[in-house]
């Protein structure tokens, strides 16, 4: 691993570019949407949307609470648009997209913290996309066994929610959200019968041992579907970078994981949760297709 604040030659980010890179953003003013492409500063919004795909992030653009490595607005959000599960489908067709991947904002500020919300949009996505396939990454629901439920019975291929580091740092860069509470809800979507997936960024000063430790505990929860990618800081007021991760390093880790008996790894300088999706669904449900150990 390299200890440097200068940001390495792998790490060069493509912007967006194309006409269907501006057809997506403009679909998704059209339908007054928020995306996770822009919010989170994603740096995969140029292969992303020039392949005509979005992350949809729904419940608003502020959140309740204050993760030190987000870069979406915290504060106290606006009322929940009734309008908005309509527009999100309407936007997933218009686009065209086979699979679509929804997250959220945290919704501390509401009753069920989003959860029917969350309902009303999956129901609606399938209803007017019946051939599209969906991965939702779902916020901790504040651990309540009760919203994940509800979730889960909307039925979506892939329900992710990311641990986003590992055990000890977890406090200092979470906000609320703890570790145990994030493999408690991982855990209640697995035993459901569903796809579970979440991830974890590197360069927070974390070890080896202790990613090592993450991908067991994933695993014992049941986690099919691991994410792990660079942590980059959004703005000068998120958590600094502690380390570059060299390329080769994320193979190993994804070489590992497969061996621990992960589905499907994707491990590497760029990748981020929603990086290549449609691929989790092909290999969950093929089985040894898409990412082999080589």
């Amino acid at each position: 691993m390299e200890n440097t604040r200068r940001k390495p030659e792998w790490l060069k980010i493509k912007l967006p570019m194309g006409k269907l890179s501006v057809e997506v953003m403009n679909t998704i003013r059209g339908h007054h949407l928020n995306t996770i492409c822009t919010s989170g500063r994603c740096p995969n919004q140029g292969e992303c949307w020039g392949c005509g795909t979005a992350t949809f992030m729904i419940g608003g653009n502020i959140c309740t609470r204050a993760c030190k490595f987000c870069n979406v607005t915290t504060g106290h959000p606006a009322p929940l648009d009734p309008q908005e599960p309509e527009n999100v489908a309407q936007s997933v067709k218009m686009l065209g997209i086979r699979h679509a991947v929804i997250t959220s904002v945290d919704r501390d500020d509401v009753a069920d913290l989003g959860a029917s919300h969350w309902v009303r949009v999956i129901q609606a996505v399938k209803r007017e996309n019946p051939g599209t396939t969906m991965e939702v990454l779902i916020p901790d629901f504040q651990g309540r066994a009760e919203l994940v439920q509800q979730i889960i019975e909307a039925r979506p291929e892939v329900i992710s929610h990311n641990l986003e580091t590992v055990r000890r740092l977890s406090d200092s860069v979470r906000s609320r959200a703890t570790y145990e509470v994030s493999l408690k809800v991982i855990e209640q979507v697995a035993s459901s019968g569903c796809v579970a997936k979440s991830g974890i960024m590197l360069g927070l000063e974390e070890t080896r041992e202790e990613i090592l430790e993450t991908m067991d505990d994933l695993r014992r929860v049941g986690c099919e579907v691991m994410t792990i990618g660079q942590y980059l800081q959004p703005t000068p007021k998120n958590i600094a970078v502690k380390e570059y991760i060299r390329p080769e390093v994320f193979d190993e880790y994804r070489t590992i994981g497969l061996e621990k008996g992960f589905s499907f790894v994707e491990s590497g300088p760029l990748v981020r949760s929603s990086y290549h999706a449609e691929r989790h669904v092909k290999k969950t449900e093929n089985g040894n297709e898409g990412n082999e150990i080589l």
